[in-house]
């Protein structure tokens, strides 16, 4: 077994595909290819993994694509339209940014892709859990985002029984404080949750925590798995939603792949706006 190498673990029954991210001595540093979660294991607990190729990491969509994309759809066809001229739209569309900071950077690609296909604009940035408060205050004012996703991975420490889940300090999970760190973060740049829409978490993240430090969406209340792209949804569903109303939270987390048990949040405006007129052609304005 080797850096990079798709393996399961036997201990687990194999029910989950990671990618070997370091080998240290007789154990393996693992990350979850269609979850985000993080983990190590002993060599000899691992097995190879084929690649399955309607697995979300290598191309097949999830399911809750379609519904994104008839939204972004919707907001584009329903443009009033000039009195007595049809052909042209009063109106232009501002959907939410969104900063994206995110541990993994092949997630970071997919995501990156699939805001581009839905016209979310966007600025993504590789940056290690460890140090994402530490970016934020840096990125937070030149970006000015609406939307904030703050994910990786994460995972709740072994030798925990399920009844310790709820109970263990924040230490005990891999990643949850960091990411409580860079939601406090982004809090002291803007206090209004309707302003900045903040959405943290990974697999098994302490869900209490980074919603106390300040996150409106943050996993894993169940302390679940959840799919890689499932940030990605929130940020897309909230981008979308107009200002004046508030984000459906049943709706836009049930269309997630771990539902509530994954994700949870606080009712929080949209970010979506609409502007006149339409604006044909940017001109870029010359330096003086």
């Amino acid at each position: 077994m080797k850096q990079g190498d798709l393996v399961t673990r036997r201990s687990y029954g194999g029910d989950i595909i990671f990618k070997i991210q370091e080998v240290q001595r007789q154990h393996a540093v693992l990350r979850g290819v269609d979850y985000r979660l993080l983990a190590d294991a002993p060599l000899n607990d691992l097995s190879a993994a084929s690649v399955d190729p309607y697995s979300y990491a290598y191309g097949a969509e999830p399911p809750w694509m379609d519904t994104l994309r008839k939204t972004e759809l919707h907001h584009s066809m329903t443009l009033p339209q000039y009195p007595g001229d049809e052909s042209v739209p009063v109106f232009f569309d501002m959907p939410g940014k969104v900063l994206h900071l995110d541990g993994d950077p092949a997630y970071l690609r997919k995501c990156m892709n699939l805001y581009g296909e839905l016209r979310v604009p966007v600025e993504g940035f590789y940056v290690a859990e460890a140090n994402m408060a530490e970016a934020l205050y840096r990125l937070l004012p030149q970006v000015k985002p609406d939307i904030v996703v703050i994910t990786g991975h994460d995972g709740i420490l072994k030798h925990r029984r399920n009844d310790e889940m709820y109970t263990s300090p924040l230490g005990s999970y891999k990643n949850s404080h960091h990411f409580a760190n860079a939601v406090r973060v982004a809090r002291q740049y803007e206090k209004n949750r309707d302003t900045l829409t903040v959405i943290a978490g990974a697999c098994q993240s302490h869900f209490e925590a980074l919603m106390q430090a300040g996150a409106n969406y943050a996993s894993s209340p169940a302390r679940v798995l959840i799919h890689a792209l499932d940030p990605l949804c929130v940020a897309v569903k909230v981008a979308f939603t107009p200002i004046k109303d508030t984000v459906n939270i049943v709706d836009v987390i049930g269309l997630t792949h771990s539902g509530l048990e994954g994700l949870g949040g606080v009712e929080s405006r949209g970010s979506f706006r609409r502007g006149v007129p339409k604006i044909q052609k940017v001109m870029h304005a010359e330096a003086p």
